[in-house]
């Protein structure tokens, strides 16, 4: 494993209104002055949370895609993040990882926020997958699916790295706090929350308080309120450490969910 550079876009999302919040953020993005081999989008970072899938669904070869190609290529990084994907007439909320040279491999998000109506418009996806990066292993979740830990349990050591997309409101900002080191501590890895700023188009706020936390519990990064543009640089040899002094992997439950 090589030290991992990654990038935290905290953005201001415009409602239900591609155009305008690509340009945004290929504007934003082009401030950044250093390598970074990731870039962390929030959840429906084309639209805003959404159930609008009529007005706001995509092709996996609609614009977004290739907006995501497009900056991927640019910056020379992997860029990452979800948004509404329709595919043979159903509707993905679909975490997208974009490669440099175009290819691409998704994780349809699992756990449907009932409470906002998000399992009557999406299907739920069915499996986990883990993405390769300078020797990493980096599991994509998307913002719902950090209350089941079960989901998002670290068996074997199958991840190092633990990334949640979400438009998480700041009404349940509490929670949010809480659970993200929880993850971190009881998996045994870094855990990225890469959260959205401002109102939507129903009034809902969204305070981001995006960070990343270590395996032992403490605080790389975290930014409340304001939309943030932030790189920082993730160390093995922390994760490894703790892992040999404290095998607690070793000692889980072994179940399977599926």
């Amino acid at each position: 494993m090589e030290p991992l550079k990654i990038t935290i876009f905290q953005a201001y999302l415009f409602w239900e209104n591609v155009d305008k919040n690509l340009q945004n953020l290929g504007l934003r993005l082009s401030s950044l002055r250093e390598k970074t081999d990731l870039i962390l989008l929030p959840e429906m970072f084309n639209t805003g949370f959404t159930t609008n899938v009529e007005k706001c669904a995509e092709t996996m070869s609609g614009k977004t895609m290739h907006w995501l190609y497009d900056m991927s290529k640019q910056f020379d990084c992997v860029m990452a993040g979800s948004l509404i994907i329709e595919e043979e007439g159903k509707y993905y909320n679909r975490f997208i990882w974009m490669s440099p040279d175009g290819s691409f491999v998704h994780y349809d998000k699992r756990h449907l926020f009932s409470l906002g109506g998000e399992n009557e418009k999406f299907t739920a996806g069915n499996s986990r997958i883990i993405f390769p990066l300078k020797g990493w292993k980096i599991c994509p979740m998307i913002c719902y699916d950090l209350r089941f830990p079960a989901w998002s349990r670290n068996q074997q050591g199958a991840y190092d790295l633990l990334v949640y997309t979400s438009s998480w409101p700041d009404k349940r900002s509490a929670h949010w706090r809480a659970l993200i080191p929880a993850r971190a501590i009881e998996n045994q890895a870094y855990v990225i929350g890469v959260n959205r700023v401002g109102h939507d188009g129903k009034e809902v706020y969204y305070s981001g308080g995006s960070m990343c936390i270590s395996p032992n519990g403490d605080v790389v990064y975290y930014k409340p309120e304001d939309e943030d543009l932030y790189t920082f640089t993730l160390n093995p040899k922390e994760l490894e450490e703790n892992r040999e002094r404290f095998p607690f992997l070793e000692d889980q439950d072994q179940f399977n969910i599926l």
